[in-house]
């Protein structure tokens, strides 16, 4: 009985392992599902079409295009090049995706056994190891080596949920950088079409500035004849000067506007080189919003508030799991010796190892892990709301854009017609002034509301173009593809 049972403690190791061994594939098999809920995407109502959409839904839609299919112009294609890859919000996006993918990667590493090791000398009289310990009053050596593995057997799949929940975080500051991407483009364009209508605004401040100079030129000459009274000349002056105190207003926004569009370049303040005119921009003439359904998949914002929402779902299976028991593996293997000269002989030293399990739980914890379940279920119920304001959100905006697209059009034909009235109103009167049947107050009468009239329709030329980009923008256009294959074509 005594030699079997020798036999039995010197393969010892052996049948550990092999326990070790069926325990971990009982386990793993055992584990196969994580508690907790499993993400379900919530139901958004959405509706079969946009309102204020023209025609019937289609699976086409203007999003579907690059950046350059849209913006034609080239220096406006070459500033949006710039600006993605200098941009500092971009630059600041994606540190904050490296610092998610590490942050995934320390949750994913719990999946794993660590292993570390263990090295203690000492010598000294009536101790081993730092503690006391009577050795017939003489000084000894003693040294330690050991190797040691822990291992937290995911049995109810709390490391699981946590490993899902940092994967969301990671893929969701993805999207918040392709959010940054989306604004980017947006935010560069819209500059730069106000910039080119502050050039023509100051062209018409110019241009009425003249206009104004010619009436008071012309009112001096018939004072200087006795024709006409110092009124008129005064009246003249004075508009003509309202006019000029434009230009350099205009001036300063200007030079504002290009200051903005360099920040966004990544770049310091500066001029802004550009040739093209306002009226010289073209956008396509139709501009299909496509079905609302495709607004989950495609706006960056909607993606990244719904991986929030799965994080926060994972975060309720980790809750629950802190209710059950932690079951764990540590395993040591070792050399132990009475002498550090005799560590690396192997009759001078004995071999030291175990395998363990372990289990805690908890008993009673003050409701600390019933108010933290409690806080998950609250922060997914956020994140749910979240995600289906962010959903709603996104139609009103398409259908904000479609229905400012429709009318801006009709405004923008009635200011056209009234300008191109008022021109003529301008050149009659001056005519008439000069045939001495009108007043000088006819005249001015029509210049001065010629200018309010020029800018108007300036203002709502370019308001036509704000909206594509504001649409562009609504239906998550833009941050699909970042580099344009040849801004030079």
């Amino acid at each position: 009985m005594t030699r079997k049972l020798s036999k039995f403690y010197d393969q010892w190791p052996l049948h550990s392992a092999v326990a070790v061994a069926a325990v971990c594939a009982l386990l793993m098999f055992l584990s196969g599902c994580a508690i907790g809920p499993d993400y379900n995407r919530p139901a958004v109502v959405s509706p079969d079409n946009f309102r204020s959409a023209t025609g019937p839904a289609t699976t086409n839609s203007v999003a579907n295009l690059p950046w350059w299919g849209i913006y034609k112009d080239l220096t406006l294609n070459q500033l949006i090049q710039t600006a993605f890859t200098n941009n500092y919000d971009v630059r600041i996006a994606v540190t904050r995706i490296e610092q998610a993918r590490q942050a995934a990667a320390q949750t994913r590493s719990q999946f794993f056994p660590t292993v570390g090791y263990n090295a203690a000398a000492s010598k000294g009289k009536n101790e081993a190891f730092g503690s006391a310990s009577p050795r017939n009053g003489l000084s000894a050596d003693t040294a330690l080596t050991t190797l040691n593995m822990a291992w937290e057997l995911d049995l109810w799949g709390r490391i699981r949920r946590l490993n899902e929940s940092a994967r969301a975080q990671y893929l969701a500051s993805e999207e918040a950088r392709n959010g940054v991407a989306l604004s980017l483009v947006a935010s560069v364009a819209q500059a730069y079409f106000e910039l080119l209508e502050l050039d023509l605004a100051l062209d018409i401040a110019r241009r009425t500035t003249m206009s104004f100079g010619d009436s008071y030129n012309l009112f001096n000459r018939k004072l200087v004849g006795g024709a006409a009274s110092k009124l008129d000349t005064s009246r003249a002056e004075a508009a003509m000067a309202t006019a000029a105190a434009a230009i350099p207003d205009a001036e300063r926004q200007i030079a504002i506007k290009e200051n903005e569009i360099c920040i966004l370049l990544g770049r310091p303040p500066g001029p802004i080189r550009r040739t093209a005119k306002l009226l010289d921009q073209m956008m396509p003439p139709n501009v299909p919003a496509g079905l609302p359904s495709t607004l989950l998949e495609r706006r960056p914002d909607i993606r990244q508030a719904e991986q929030n929402l799965r994080a926060a779902n994972a975060q309720i299976g980790v809750t629950m799991a802190e209710f059950l028991p932690k079951i764990g593996l540590t395993a040591l293997a070792g050399k132990i010796s009475p002498d550090l000269s005799t560590m690396a002989m192997s009759g001078g030293a004995a071999s030291t190892w175990s395998v363990a399990a372990n289990a805690s739980g908890p008993i009673f914890q003050g409701g600390r892990l019933i108010a933290q379940y409690r806080q998950a279920k609250a922060a997914w119920d956020e994140a749910r709301l979240t995600y289906e304001q962010t959903a709603l959100n996104a139609l009103s905006e398409v259908a904000n854009a479609l229905i400012a697209r429709e009318k801006l059009e009709a405004v923008r034909q009635h200011q056209a017609r009234s300008v191109r009235a008022y021109q003529e109103a301008v050149s009659i009167s001056m005519k008439r002034y000069v045939a001495g049947k009108a007043s000088y107050f006819e005249v001015l009468d029509a210049q001065e509301q010629l200018f309010p009239a020029e800018n108007s329709l300036a203002q709502t030329q370019l308001n036509q173009l704000l909206v594509i980009v504001q649409l562009y923008k609504a239906l998550g256009g833009g941050w699909q593809q970042e580099i344009q294959p040849d801004v030079h074509k």
